[in-house]
């Protein structure tokens, strides 16, 4: 396999030289990390997992509209993506009570929110990512406020989509985080919002229906165990669980 170069390593992905301009290609690890890189370790099969379940709700997403990074899954850890530019934050979509904003507001997990409440923070690791408001996001210049605009629109309307696909399945989207970039259009001489990173259960809170049990990364926050089955789980109730499993070639090494 040809060499590639490595642009970013981060927590759960890493960026690689995409084979045309303007592309990249994004490696899922199986390294899991929690309350910001304090704890971590790993959960077997979870690149390949959030791999597939990523490429499905991107596709999905894109087949109404929404505007993404993702172009095509490369095999069972890669997928090729739009290279973007971008902005340096995470938007948070809450439906239920639950992890930080419980604790912040003494609300009880589990309690149901009024309405669908958006939370951003700043994406920095070096400073625990810390909530901001909008007047931080334009007074810094992180994005502008036509920016903002575009990202509270498509943010709530990927809330709207994932919640009835989730509900379908028998699974509650508790919250989610998203990531956006800028992409640069060529023949229109414009720069669009698009959405960037993944979806997945590293930064979904998904809960069983019935049983309120958890199908997610707070599985391993917790110590809760049954990680590696969680993943599989949603995997499987879409419909795209990898058949034998999620196993496949070894590891990053194998992608330098």
């Amino acid at each position: 396999m040809a060499r590639r170069r490595q642009l970013y390593e981060g927590k759960a992905k890493i960026l690689f030289e995409g084979p045309e301009p303007g592309t990249l290609v994004q490696y899922f690890k199986d390294d899991a990390t929690a309350f910001n890189n304090q704890k971590k370790g790993t959960i077997t099969g979870k690149g390949v997992l959030n791999n597939r379940i990523s490429e499905y709700l991107m596709q999905r997403l894109q087949e109404i509209g929404i505007p993404t990074h993702f172009v095509r899954r490369l095999n069972m850890r890669e997928q090729l993506v739009r290279e973007v530019e971008i902005i340096p934050i995470e938007v948070v979509v809450r439906n239920v009570a639950a992890g930080s904003l419980s604790k912040r507001f003494g609300i009880q997990d589990g309690t149901v929110l009024p309405r669908s409440i958006v939370e951003y923070y700043y994406k920095s690791d070096d400073l625990g990512d810390p909530m901001i408001t909008e007047e931080h996001i334009t007074a810094f210049g992180w994005a502008a406020i036509q920016d903002l605009d575009e990202i509270m629109s498509l943010s709530l309307r990927v809330n709207d989509y994932l919640s009835g696909l989730f509900l379908g399945i028998g699974l509650k989207l508790v919250d989610f985080k998203l990531e956006f970039g800028r992409l640069y259009d060529d023949q229109t001489d414009e720069m669009h919002i698009v959405l960037a990173d993944e979806i997945s259960p590293d930064n979904c809170r998904l809960w069983d229906v019935r049983t309120n049990e958890r199908l997610d990364k707070d599985r391993f926050r917790r110590d809760m165990g049954g990680v590696e089955e969680a993943y599989q789980e949603v995997a499987r109730r879409l419909g795209i669980l990898p058949e034998g499993g999620p196993r496949d070639m070894p590891g990053p090494a194998t992608m330098q």
